[in-house]
């Protein structure tokens, strides 16, 4: 069919989270009224793999999560981080920031873990971070009551300019300064601290 490279292009375009060979052949199906072999979908996925893969585009098509997305090409991940930062920075609490760095270094990590480290609940901290799509449910451990685990998001790599958790800081770099993140809704902001938060919950 002529022009189905950009119908699927159109649709990952659209998306905001990978979208599977199924979702487009489903898509496209509905919309066009026509049987599309899953071979053909793949053949015009892969004319449009190649050609964001040129030099003169600062992003490209992946595969990931079983699904196809556009994302910025690791050479301008620095760049993209810096103006999220400058547009719009918003400390993380510590509550936040203990959790999410014990999630960064320690993944697949649960909850249990997570508080025997910390010596304190982190419910309140992990579910903001859940919401903010800075960690995500990864999987569950094999152990007594298989707790889930939790990890980093794409968009945690996203806002902190990562290419790979090989790039995560050691721990004696670490700087108060370093604490911020670019993100158009803030993690937390006025809230009461993470222990009146949990007594407010228990009392409720």
């Amino acid at each position: 069919m002529e022009h189905l490279a950009q119908h699927i292009e159109s649709l990952i375009f659209a998306t905001a989270q990978p979208i599977s060979l199924e979702e487009i052949k489903s898509c496209l199906e509905e919309a066009l009224g026509i049987k599309f072999p899953d071979e053909d979908l793949l053949a015009a996925i892969g004319q449009l793999t190649a050609r964001y893969r040129e030099k003169g585009f600062a992003f490209e098509i992946n595969e990931i999560a079983e699904g196809y997305q556009f994302l910025t090409k690791p050479a301008f991940h620095h760049t993209v981080g810096t103006y999220l930062r400058q547009t719009t920075r918003k400390r993380l609490s510590q509550a936040a920031l203990e959790t999410l760095s014990i999630i960064a270094y320690k993944q697949p990590v649960s909850k249990t873990e997570m508080e025997k480290i910390r010596g304190v609940s982190c419910d309140y901290s992990l579910q903001k971070l859940l919401e903010k799509e800075l960690v995500a449910i990864v999987g569950r451990d094999e152990g007594p009551g298989r707790p889930l685990l939790y990890g980093t998001s794409d968009k945690f790599m996203d806002y902190f300019g990562l290419k790979s958790l090989r790039d995560l800081p050691k721990p004696k770099e670490f700087k108060e300064a370093d604490f911020v993140i670019g993100e158009q809704a803030p993690i937390e902001e006025d809230i009461p601290e993470e222990s009146d938060a949990d007594t407010l919950e228990e009392e409720q």
